[in-house]
């Protein structure tokens, strides 16, 4: 097998996988003296389709109705050395369309010539200052909940939603606690079983994983804690979950060799929440989002890609299974043939 590009090296020399931190952290904040004010059209949201801390923010986007009010850019979701493309491909955009880019390491370049950190998406850009504001998705995620809500109809401002929004303060401590090891072990955890380069590693990262699905799982038959992680209303917890639980069977499973269990067999009540998010069960969500923003054969491609795969298209074996990709929202039974 031919050694593979630094591009898709991602494991420290000890074989563990390590995600650098993000280095742009300004804030979109009401405040009279913000240097970054909420407003109509002046800022632009870079993703791609598969990556699912881009996913989180696209979600939030769609969710709060912010899609008249930041533009959204999408760069293609194939890992090249030369980082993430302009391509056009598979509902990407041929060019940057605010400076013709065909690279988004060329916005980071843009934004300050002398970075030397990963050019990465998602990216919260700023046209009147052309530069990033944040490249944090947790950060993105929570200035889009509240700090634009002055420019949105009434009913989808964070203090009219039922519950108190996406991170009401009753429940923020709570959030923030599953936050914190669902991301060390969960939503990193699964790239840090996907890209361990050793059987230590591996192991290290694959136990811990489950572990806490484990754990989510009784959680969620917990009082209070159904249909969604903490209760009626969907919260920034639900948010951050889902984005990683949507591409589980279908991508981490298999290419990420995250395969003690799946979702949809052996959690049943995380399939029945990850189904009430996706087809809009509870009908407590904004136009169906979260299900418009799933892509699932880009998740099979972009993480082979991502893994190192380098043949061309037409020899590249994409899996097909699971199938279908998703349950319906009423099979509450096991299928095909399981």
């Amino acid at each position: 097998m031919s050694e593979k590009a630094p591009i898709h090296n991602h494991a420290d020399a000890d074989g563990q996988f390590r995600r650098k931190p993000s280095q742009f952290r300004d804030f979109i904040s009401s405040s009279p003296d913000s240097k970054f004010p909420p407003e109509k059209d002046r800022y632009a949201l870079y993703i791609n389709y598969g990556c699912p801390w881009a996913h989180r923010t696209n979600l939030v986007r769609s969710l709060k109705g912010l899609e008249s009010i930041i533009q959204l850019i999408v760069c293609d979701f194939e890992l090249t050395k030369e980082g993430w493309l302009f391509t056009g491909r598979a509902g990407s955009d041929e060019k940057d369309p605010l400076y013709g880019f065909t690279k988004m390491q060329d916005l980071y370049k843009k934004a300050d010539p002398e970075y030397e950190g990963r050019f990465t998406v998602p990216a919260l850009w700023d046209k009147k200052t052309e530069t990033v504001v944040n490249n944090e998705s947790s950060e993105i995620i929570r200035m889009f909940y509240s700090e634009f809500d002055a420019l949105l109809p009434k009913h989808l401002r964070e203090d009219q939603t039922p519950g108190g929004g996406f991170y009401p303060r009753h429940l923020q401590k709570e959030i923030d606690a599953m936050n914190d090891w669902v991301y060390n072990t969960v939503n990193n955890g699964v790239y840090k079983t996907g890209f361990a380069a050793t059987q230590d590693a591996y192991e290290a990262n694959l136990y811990p994983l489950f572990e806490s699905l484990d754990r989510l799982e009784k959680h969620l038959g917990e009082l209070g804690h159904h249909p969604y992680l903490f209760g009626e209303h969907i919260t920034e917890a639900d948010i951050r979950l889902y984005t990683t639980l949507i591409r589980f069977d279908v991508a981490y499973y298999n290419i990420f060799m995250c395969n003690l269990k799946m979702i949809r067999y052996d959690y049943p009540r995380l399939s029945q929440w990850l189904r009430n998010l996706y087809w809009d069960g509870g009908k407590t969500v904004n136009g169906h989002a979260f299900k418009d923003t799933v892509y699932f054969w880009t998740y099979k491609y972009g993480y082979l890609r991502a893994k190192g795969r380098t043949e061309p298209d037409e020899k590249l074996v994409v899996p097909k299974g699971p199938v279908p990709d998703i349950q319906p929202l009423d099979d509450d039974g096991v299928t095909n043939g399981h």
